[in-house]
């Protein structure tokens, strides 16, 4: 049985937590492992394209103050050696012009680099007789093009025709001045290209809402002057929220038969999507994303979700999965991926893909690399910017998820299979200390005759109070405590995962990276639902070493209601713990 010293509760985890900062590590998630772009002081938006020599050009915001401050300008540098090292910075635009922010490179087939971004062409500084505190989001949008694979840029630049509408005429200037910004890279889609951008309808980012911007004849035409474009949809109003006045940060890719997809920011909790099926020209309702078409929907604060087509066809989204409604908490950065079915994408359970040990640390505005079968991502904390490669098979397991029904066996410590004798103890298998990206991972197929709080499942605490449990938690959920003879801490499954009388798969996930615990319960990671903002939790940097000495103890009537138990010394991926469930109980 639990004690009541067992089951007090010294930290209970309601969210990401401070962590102490900590050197890197041999994780490739942790940022600080990444290799470093130059920048003046602040950086944003470090978008790469792979120019026709094979060299990296990345084009970004940057100044020697902080976010808005005067100065602020577009710059590019470049990489021979993908991403290790860079070119001094090249000036797009100057730091002693006009604002200049929120580049958007495109490369050409023909070689030629285009770069979009706001310019405050006709220096607005104030609303009336008010002087603004920030002048990058208004003006004129602009592009420039490159035919040296970005070492120069054109002298002249060339204006997109911004069509005024009713958000600009609400706007602080009554239309006169306009205000909008872009992210993330425009695509081609069959001869047209495109790019998302949000109009801003209120100083500084009150409301918003999202547009594109199509040629039809960049591809083809190298004058500039005669290059046409169109701003969609069509009409008065562009993509908004179904709640709250925030829609912005719009990207997009192309779906094989045509269509168009976007995702965006709210300030609700989750992000929003659309399909268009007519090139633009109209989208499918507001509506907030969802995993599958009418299914769960997609958890993310006020921060870029970040949407990718790759090479294979597929497609990858950078999210942080939980429902914040504001700028802060961008770590650990999250990525779904995707697969086309009938028109629409289908997205994966998710995985963790970047980290830092501080968690008060954000990260943001990424880009995606490929290059000869390899992918790196590029991230932002505004005040430095880094390139880290990412293992390959971390995104084919998300892309095969489905199809998946393997049982992981690497790293696996201990088993209890179907059928096998259920003893009272068993032996506790050593693991390792929680740090540097180790971890374990408990797997457990079971059912249970009721749901009531506090039954002991599993108890592996040993005399020094070392080692970790699992019990039934409040409201029909799974606890998962963890002891390092000093104190505990425990995190819950969400509320009403556990359901009595039926078989259920749970595994219970501790990863020693990002200091995080997570479920995957029946092949769904545990998000919060409705009930919470968080279905992961972090647990202190203090906890690292849980691994006890004495024997695991079944819980009383768990040697009837187990069906199976593994243990693994390492983290197991969200994709394997899917493919255990679909494996079946073995």
């Amino acid at each position: 049985m639990l004690t009541a010293n067992l089951i007090a509760v010294l930290v209970y985890l309601t969210g990401p937590a401070v962590a102490p900062a900590s050197q890197p590590t041999g994780d490739p998630r942790n940022i600080r492992t990444g290799a470093t772009i130059p920048d003046e002081g602040y950086c944003d938006q470090p978008y790469v394209v792979i120019t026709q020599d094979g060299n990296w050009l990345c084009t970004m915001t940057t100044g020697k103050g902080e976010e808005g401050q005067q100065g602020q300008h577009i710059v590019a540098t470049i990489s021979a050696d993908q991403g290790k090292t860079w070119s001094p910075l090249i000036d797009i635009e100057p730091a002693d012009g006009p604002a200049a922010s929120w580049a958007m490179p495109l490369l050409m087939p023909t070689g030629r680099v285009y770069v979009f971004y706001d310019y405050n062409g006709d220096r607005v500084d104030s609303i009336g007789d008010q002087k603004i505190s920030r002048a990058d989001m208004l003006g004129w949008y602009v592009y420039k093009y490159s035919d040296d694979n970005g070492k120069t840029w054109s002298s002249h630049r060339f204006r997109l025709p911004v069509r005024e509408t009713e958000y600009d005429r609400e706007n602080d200037w009554g239309g006169k001045v306009q205000m909008f910004w872009g992210i993330g890279k425009p695509i081609v889609a069959g001869q047209s290209v495109y790019l998302g951008f949000s109009k801003i309808g209120k100083y500084l980012i009150d409301k918003s809402e999202g547009w594109f911007f199509r040629s039809d004849n960049l591809l083809t035409e190298p004058d500039p002057n005669k290059h046409v474009w169109q701003m969609l949809p069509e009409g008065d109003v562009g993509l908004r929220s179904p709640k709250g006045p925030i829609a912005e940060e719009q990207n997009l890719v192309a779906l094989g038969d045509g269509s168009l997809y976007t995702v965006y920011r709210t300030v609700a909790g989750h992000p929003c999507h659309a399909y268009s099926r007519n090139g633009g020209k109209t989208w499918t309702p507001d509506a907030f994303a969802t995993y599958t078409p009418g299914g769960r929907l997609i958890k993310h604060p006020r921060a870029c979700p970040r949407l990718w087509k790759t090479n294979n066809g597929k497609y990858l989204l950078w999210y942080h999965n939980h429902g914040g409604v504001d700028f802060t908490q961008r770590n650990p950065a999250w990525i779904t991926g995707g697969v086309e079915k009938d028109g629409s994408i289908h997205w994966s359970q998710p995985e963790i893909l970047l980290y830092d040990p501080n968690a008060d640390v954000r990260m943001s505005y990424p880009d995606l690399i490929e290059q000869d079968g390899r992918y790196w991502v590029s991230e932002t904390q505004k005040t430095v910017a880094r390139i880290h490669e990412v293992d390959p098979t971390l995104l084919e397991g998300l892309w095969s998820q489905e199809t998946n029904k393997t049982l992981a066996r690497r790293g696996l410590v201990l088993e209890l299979s179907a059928g096998q004798k259920r003893p009272e103890t068993v032996p506790m298998p050593k693991l390792p200390p929680l740090r540097d990206g180790n971890g374990f991972a408990i797997d457990l197929w079971l059912t249970l005759d009721n749901a009531k709080p506090e039954q002991p499942l599993l108890v592996a605490v040993d005399d020094e109070a070392r080692g970790f449990y699992v019990a039934t938690g409040s409201k029909s959920s799974i606890r998962l405590g963890l002891r390092d003879g000093m104190g505990q801490v425990y995190w819950d499954s969400d509320p009403g995962t556990l359901v009595p009388k039926r078989l259920q798969h749970v595994t219970l996930i501790v990863d020693g990276g990002p200091r995080i615990i997570s479920f995957v319960i029946d092949g769904i990671l545990c998000d919060g639902g409705a009930a919470r903002q968080y279905g992961w939790g972090r647990f202190p940097s203090t906890c690292t070493n849980v691994s006890g000495k004495g024997p695991i103890r079944l819980g009383p009537g768990m040697d009837r209601q187990l069906k199976a138990l593994r243990i693994y010394d390492r983290v197991l991926r969200t994709s394997e713990a899917v493919g255990n469930h679909q494996a079946g109980l073995q």
